[in-house]
């Protein structure tokens, strides 16, 4: 295994290399100036030795962005190791010196007021004649950073200030570390303003404070009679001067000459109450709100509350009142926040009845403020048609010279986004498919491998409907949602499947996680084994317990979380938890016993992309685990195969095709003559991508991408008739499965079609080297076994790639 994994760095390594060595010379230069010197290559050296790890990489990732365009060779890829230069600009030493002055700026901004920026830059007119290349490298040194030494508070409404002067857990400012720059005291001043505005100071906006900063050393400045303490003190501050300089920021109101903006500072102060409320719910697109404001008395029905204080006017009557009035967070009396204000905007415009709200906040009294919500209703009725390709190679059932699969399906979606006047979204949905063997025209089996239908009903309520009430004013978006699907598949000469599922269940979110809660998900299905499933249970008993049928009586709890790196906004995190149990009340019923799975199922997924000038790296890990504990009766043993992980396609290992991954280092499903899908009841796995941009074509942006999957699909039970499909951590070095691969994605901003073709470089169901594959005797076909499908008489084979075709992103 070492020598395969060394032939494997070492082809890495030469690639990189060729990659490294030939980017100059497989440049090549279009509509370049002759015999005028003109920008090749421009660069720029970083000194890090004022830098910690993060910052030296956001420099190095920020400062490109920074030269002047004429100072800019403008490089780009073609494909894979060859570039291209297009009209490269005349080179000019004034362009150097305003690309200098751009980055000296830029430092600014971090913190390194004091940077020491150089330039060098040479010709070569000799490699490519007629071509005199100009080569130009700028050296940075950041020099000491200016950090933040002291904070000071110096703001009216002692109540606010306490909690201004409390620490977060993240803070725009750390006394101390904080390099003093526009981002940090820009961020703590939105901090100070938002807290105000959310506690009745409306009228407050950025413009009415200023950060005053002090770059001497308050430390001196402080009184002593004691020549040594004072000794003390400049020794100190001398010292800390060698590694940074230091800075005081006093955050206070602004002061103005000018009568009438004193007069504006004074209001900017005053403390605020709602008073009247009033929504136009039947707002048209074409009506201007401050006309509207005015013309009241003109609609034909107005709804008011008991108090009279909340007023909705409408014509037509389109809506009822109560989901508008769910969703107001500003209530008369209320002192006024920015917060609740905006709240009630984003959770009426995310119910889907209105396509966009609009608002205007109105001064009445000297602290009470009106507020007016002009709500524009959305499309009610619409009919949307999706039609789904995808396409992908690998060892399939009864395949004859490898398969090749591709699968064709139509989506027809009616919504109705004011049911009964109460602002319910309804969603009818209608899935006709196909999947086709491409590969077995000339085979004993139909072309039409699998034919799949399915219609879906749901209905999503704008709120929670519970037994009890929830007084929730700190999530958004909350749903009540039911959905009910009937659905058929047909898999040709294999089994056909009847399924009803329906549940109920809640999504809402907080802050930056999204919650999905399902107290009650019921599945019934219905299974006709037919002709070649019959036989391939026969000959792999292993199997039969994951096609038994009962029914799923479960609840299902799922979490999301979005998030940007702090250090790094431009990169984003993607956490997903994923929890089911089923049959834990109801199976404890002895009538009910052998007709429940009884079942527990947790998976997670994390992602990550990396954002670079023009590339992106982007990685995904991603575990799963199911239990049954219902013993070894009928449902013992396993989970229902539509219930378990299975690994291959365009999303998963790509080197596999969809389910024949697995199980483990198992050779059982590899070798066998008749049914060849996997299904376990764990799934491990992790996948790298590296995408980059090759060229653009009008609107179509072509990509390409190098990739490396790795991971399996496992048993849990032991397991004597497949012993090696069982997980077990002392084989996992043997049973993780690694492809490599390459892809090619035609992105069209709205869609992007996406190609890729996976080699598998460590199958553990390959018998020679451990599973490692051996390049020097490199073949597309594992010949390892002669394998003859008894049914069609034809022989089996398992190719070492797989090429798959998708839609989107594989993650």
């Amino acid at each position: 295994m070492v020598r395969y994994c060394k032939q494997l760095i070492h082809l890495i390594w030469i690639l990189l290399l060729f990659s490294a060595c030939s980017v100059y010379n497989n440049t090549s230069v279009k509509n370049y100036p002759v015999d005028t010197p003109f920008v090749f290559d421009n660069k720029i050296v970083l000194d890090g030795s004022h830098l910690s790890g993060d910052e030296n990489a956001q420099m190095n990732l920020d400062l490109p962005n920074y030269w002047s365009d004429s100072a800019n060779a403008n490089r780009f890829r073609r494909y894979m190791f060859l570039y291209r230069i297009n009209n490269p600009p005349k080179f000019d030493t004034s362009n150097i010196t305003k690309s200098k002055k751009y980055m000296k700026g830029y430092l600014q901004t971090k913190g390194y007021f004091q940077p020491i920026i150089t330039d060098t830059f040479y010709f070569d007119s000799t490699s490519f004649p007629g071509q005199d290349r100009t080569f130009i490298q700028v050296n940075i040194n950041p020099n000491k950073p200016t950090i933040i030494d002291s904070v000071h508070y110096n703001l009216p409404d002692s109540s606010i200030l306490k909690v201004i002067e409390q620490k977060t857990k993240m803070p725009n400012i750390v006394v101390g570390k904080t390099h003093f720059s526009n981002a940090p005291v820009s961020n703590e001043l939105d901090r100070i303003i938002k807290l105000y505005r959310n506690n009745g100071y409306y009228r407050l906006q950025k413009q009415d404070l200023i950060a005053v900063v002090d770059t001497n050393d308050i430390t001196l400045l402080k009184m002593t009679i004691d020549p040594f303490e004072q000794a003390m003190l400049l020794a100190q501050s001398a010292s800390s001067r060698k590694n940074y300089l230091k800075a005081s920021v006093d955050f206070t109101k602004r002061m103005s000459i000018d009568s009438l903006k004193y007069e504006s500072s004074k209001e900017a102060f005053v403390k605020y109450k709602i008073g009247r409320v009033y929504i136009f719910p039947e707002t048209s697109v074409t009506d201007i709100p401050d006309t509207v404001m005015k013309h009241g008395r003109d609609f034909d029905s107005i709804f008011r509350t008991r108090n009279r204080m909340i007023n909705i006017y409408s014509n037509e009557q389109k809506f009822k009142p109560r989901p508008i009035l769910e969703h107001l967070f500003t209530h008369p009396g209320d002192i006024y926040s920015d917060s609740m204000y905006l709240k009630t905007i984003n959770n009426i415009s995310n119910i889907g009845a209105w396509q966009s709200v609009d608002s205007r906040a109105i001064t009445i009294q000297d602290s009470t403020l009106d507020l007016f919500y002009f709500l524009v209703p959305n499309i009610k009725q619409s009919m949307s048609y999706d039609f789904e390709v995808s396409r992908n190679t690998g060892d399939y059932i009864t395949s004859s010279f490898g398969s090749n699969f591709l699968g064709l399906a139509v989506n027809v979606t009616h919504k109705n986004r004011n049911t009964w006047h109460r602002a319910i979204q309804s969603s009818t949905s209608l899935r006709n498919g196909v999947e086709l063997n491409l590969a077995n025209s000339n085979g004993y089996s139909s072309i039409l491998q699998t034919i799949q239908s399915s219609i879906t009903q749901s209905y999503v309520f704008p709120k929670f409907i519970t037994p009890f009430r929830i007084r929730d004013r700190t999530s958004d978006g909350i749903k009540s949602v039911l959905n009910v699907t009937g659905s058929y598949q047909d898999r040709r000469d294999y089994f056909k499947l009847k399924s009803i599922v329906a549940n109920w269940g809640y999504e809402w979110r907080s802050k930056n996680i999204t919650w999905q809660y399902r107290p009650l998900n019921i599945e019934l299905y219905s299974l006709d084994t037919l002709t070649y499933l019959y036989q391939a249970l026969v000959n792999s008993p292993y199997i039969r317990n994951a096609f038994n049928t009962g029914a799923v009586v479960s609840q299902q709890l799922n979490m999301a979380i979005a998030y940007s790196d702090k250090n790094h906004p431009q990169n984003a995190n993607y956490v997903s938890v994923g929890f089911e149990e089923s049959g834990t009340l109801l199976g404890r019923f002895k009538p009910l016993k052998g007709n429940i799975y009884q079942y527990v199922k947790l998976q997670a997924e994390y992602r990550k992309q990396v954002n670079f000038h023009k590339t992106q790296l982007a990685f995904r890990a991603m575990a799963g685990v199911a239990f049954n504990y219902n013993g070894d009766g009928k449902f013992g043993g396993t989970l229902p195969f539509y219930k378990q992980f299975f690994g291959g396609g365009p999303n998963s290992m790509r080197a596999w095709g969809l389910r024949q991954i697995g199980l483990g280092s198992s050779l059982l499903s590899d070798t066998s003559s008749t049914f060849r899908d996997r299904y376990g009841d764990m799934q491990m796995e992790v996948n790298a991508e590296y995408r980059y941009p090759i060229f653009v074509v009008g609107s179509m942006k072509v990509k390409g991408a190098m990739f490396v999957d790795a991971g399996n699909v496992w048993d849990v039970r032991t397991n004597t008739s497949n012993p090696q499909g069982v997980f077990n951590i002392n084989n996992l070095g043997h049973d993780i499965a690694i492809g490599v691969g390459t892809g090619l994605r035609l992105d069209f901003d709205y869609f992007l079609i996406r190609l890729d073709l996976g080699i598998k470089v460590k199958d553990p169901a390959r018998d020679e080297n451990g599973g490692w594959m051996d390049f020097s005797k490199f073949s597309w076909r594992n010949k390892e076994y002669t394998i003859i499908n008894p049914i069609t008489n034809q022989q089996v084979y398992r190719n070492n790639y797989a090429l798959q075709l998708g839609i989107g992103l594989p993650f």
